[in-house]
C-alpha cells in the first residue's frame, strides 16, 4: 500500500480532477445540443486521464533528469511530487508508465476517429504532440503555457463534444475558450515559485521573457478577459444565460489576480493564491457545464 501511495503522488492524482471537469464541460455542451451517450463520455474521460497522467509523469522524469526538481521549493500546487528525487519511484518505471498511458490514450483516440470521422484526428495530433513534447521542447521555447492551454483546456472540451456528436459547433468553441485560458493560467501562475529552478534547468517561459511584473499583469488580464468572454458569449447566444453563474468564481479569482498583479512577490500569499487559482479553474468550468445542462432541464 505504501508503494501505491508513492505512485498516486507521482501521477499527481488530485490534479487529474481537471480532466474530469473538461470532459464534463464538453459533454454538457453536447447534451444541450441534444446528444449524450454515457459510455462515450466515460471512455473519453479515461483517455484524457491517461493523457494527463502521461504528461505529468513525462514532466517529472524530465525535471528529475535536468535537476530542476532538486532545486524547486515544493508547494502543494507546484514543484513536482518529489517521488523521483526522494528515490521512492524509479525513473525507468516512471518513464514506462508515461509511455504506456500515452499509448493507450492514443488507441482510445483512434477508436473514436473510427467511430465518428477523421475530423477528430487534428485534435488528437495536437494533443499527443503537446503531451510528448511539452517538457523537453515546448517549455524551453516559450510555448509551454500555450500548449498547456490547448492540450489540457481548449481541445479536450472540443473533443469531448465531438465524440458525442461527430461534429464541431460554435457553442463548443465558445465553451472551450474559457477552458483554454484557465489552463494556460493554471500553469502560468504555478511557474512563479519555480522561476529560479526552471531557469537553471534550461526552461524558457513567459515569466522569464516578460519579467515577474508584466507576467503577473498578463495573468490578471487574461483572467479578466475570460470572464468578459463568458458574458459576451451569453449575449451572443453562444452560451445559455445560466452560464453566467460561472462569473461567481470571480470572488475566488480575485486573490490570485491581486497576488500576480504585484509580481507574485508576497511569499505569505503564494500558497493561498495558487490554491485559489486551482479552485477558480475547476469551479468556473463546472459552473459552465451546469449552465449548459440547466438550459436543457430547467
Amino acid at each position: 500500500m505504501e508503494r501505491l501511495g508513492y505512485w498516486v503522488q507521482e501521477v499527481r492524482a488530485p490534479f487529474l480532477s481537471l480532466s474530469a471537469v473538461l470532459v464534463f464541460l464538453g459533454t454538457s455542451v453536447a447534451a444541450a445540443d441534444g446528444t449524450f451517450t454515457f459510455w462515450r463520455s466515460a471512455l473519453a474521460l479515461s483517455g484524457l486521464i491517461l493523457l494527463h497522467i502521461s504528461v505529468n509523469v513525462f514532466n517529472e522524469c524530465s525535471d528529475y533528469r535536468t535537476g530542476i526538481d532538486f532545486h524547486t521549493s515544493r508547494t502543494p500546487f507546484s514543484g513536482g511530487s518529489g517521488m523521483l528525487t526522494a528515490g521512492k519511484v524509479a525513473p525507468a518505471a516512471a518513464w514506462a508508465l508515461a509511455v504506456t498511458c500515452l499509448g493507450i490514450s492514443v488507441g482510445i483516440g483512434l477508436f473514436f476517429v473510427w467511430l465518428t470521422n477523421p475530423l477528430l484526428l487534428p485534435l488528437l495530433l495536437v494533443g499527443g504532440f503537446s503531451v510528448y513534447f511539452y517538457t523537453d521542447f515546448l517549455a524551453r521555447r516559450v510555448l509551454g503555457e500555450v500548449f498547456a492551454g490547448l492540450g489540457l483546456g481548449f481541445l479536450p472540451v472540443l473533443g469531448s463534444f465531438f465524440v458525442q456528436t461527430g461534429y464541431y459547433s460554435l457553442p463548443a468553441l465558445a465553451a472551450g475558450i474559457p477552458a483554454g485560458i484557465l489552463t494556460f493560467n493554471l500553469l502560468f501562475l504555478n511557474e512563479f515559485p519555480d522561476l529560479e529552478a526552471d531557469t537553471q534547468g534550461g526552461r524558457r517561459n513567459l515569466i522569464m521573457v516578460l519579467g515577474r511584473a508584466a507576467a503577473g499583469k498578463l495573468y490578471a488580464g487574461l483572467l479578466a478577459a475570460m470572464y468578459l468572454w463568458i458574458a459576451a458569449a451569453v449575449v451572443l447566444s453562444l452560451m445559455p444565460v445560466y452560464c453566467l453563474a460561472a462569473l461567481l468564481t470571480l470572488a475566488v479569482a480575485n486573490k490570485p489576480m491581486r497576488w500576480a498583479w504585484d509580481g507574485g512577490l508576497d511569499a505569505d500569499g503564494m500558497v493561498p493564491s495558487l490554491g485559489a487559482n486551482v479552485v477558480t479553474n475547476l469551479a468556473t468550468q463546472t459552473l459552465l457545464g451546469v449552465g449548459f445542462l440547466a438550459s436543457v432541464y430547467l
